[in-house]
């Protein structure tokens, strides 16, 4: 279930809870944000992104973010009622957003939860939320994750070498994908 209702920066502001079975996607709270600073600042849970030492971050900057009403979306991904990672979309224009997942939880990675969860966030931007184009990154060496959005139907557009540089100084390159509705392969 979504509701809209508008705001100056961005067009709506947009509360999730959708589930499917024994997941759930909801609304992250600043209740939330002690569990998001445990993540965030797990090298481990954020090495694929390029922070082996976490993001350095604290409760209360997360409680801000969470706060901050923009087009900038963040959710908890909830397993039989427990939290197991995070997800969030950032509204781009009202045709195209762009999406991050981590499934946090290290006993929950490799169960094929992904493709099912992703499932049910794209079905509900594109089919509640009206986007016509949802689009993402990743770091060109996580393999496990490009093969699961190119199942879902993603089409990688565009690799940007040597982006950016990680917390260890190594230079990193980002892949760029796009999905739009009629290519979406749903795993639901």
């Amino acid at each position: 279930m979504t509701y809209y209702k508008y705001i100056e920066k961005c067009k709506y502001i947009i509360s999730m809870n959708v589930k499917n079975g024994l997941i759930t996607i909801r609304d992250a709270t600043i209740n939330d944000a002690r569990l998001l600073c445990l993540w965030w600042n797990n090298g481990k849970v954020m090495e694929h992104a390029g922070f082996p030492y976490g993001l350095e971050t604290t409760e209360e900057k997360i409680k801000g973010k969470l706060e901050k009403k923009d087009n900038n979306f963040r959710h908890i991904i909830e397993y039989k009622k427990n939290p197991i990672g995070e997800m969030n979309y950032i509204v781009l224009d009202d045709n195209v957003c762009d999406i991050g997942i981590k499934i946090c939880e290290f006993s929950m990675q490799n169960k094929g939860l992904g493709k099912k969860i992703l499932s049910l966030f794209i079905s509900t931007l594109f089919n509640e939320l009206k986007f016509k184009k949802v689009i993402l990154s990743t770091d060109l060496r996580n393999l496990r994750a490009q093969h699961v959005y190119e199942r879902l139907g993603f089409k990688k557009v565009k690799i940007f070498y040597d982006s950016w540089t990680d917390q260890l100084g190594k230079s990193r390159t980002s892949v760029c994908y796009e999905l739009v509705k009629k290519d979406f392969i749903s795993f639901l």
